[in-house]
């Protein structure tokens, strides 16, 4: 009797900018049952995103801050793909300046809780 190869009906997209967490979100998101991949954040096409086809992407954290010379960015187009886009540490950063608004650095830069304004 043959296998059926099973074709993952979901694909969340990791986007990695060099954070550590990057094979923990992939795990978390493999435990809820839903195909992850991941890809490098700064070198992955829209054009290799399109034909992923996945249904959300996650960007990961990274070392340094979004206005750090020579940080990795992702394609903005990525945007306009009309599928959600999930941003942590390094990757919220990078929604906001690709979306034009202001990262700036807090008085204590610490783990944890932090009160914020939209």
């Amino acid at each position: 009797m043959q296998k059926a190869n099973k074709i993952p009906q979901e694909l969340i997209l990791i986007l990695d900018f060099g954070g550590q967490y990057k094979e923990l979100i992939t795990r978390m998101t493999r435990s809820l049952n839903v195909y992850s991949e991941i890809k490098s954040g700064g070198k992955t096409s829209v054009h290799e995103i399109k034909k992923l086809a996945p249904t959300g992407i996650i960007l990961t954290g990274g070392p340094i801050s979004v206005y750090a010379e020579g940080a990795p960015l992702c394609d903005p187009a990525i945007f306009e793909l009309e599928i959600p886009v999930l941003g942590i540490y390094f990757g919220m950063q990078l929604v906001c300046l690709m979306l034009y608004g202001r990262v700036e650095a807090c008085k204590i830069s610490e783990y944890g809780r932090i009160a914020f304004t939209i």
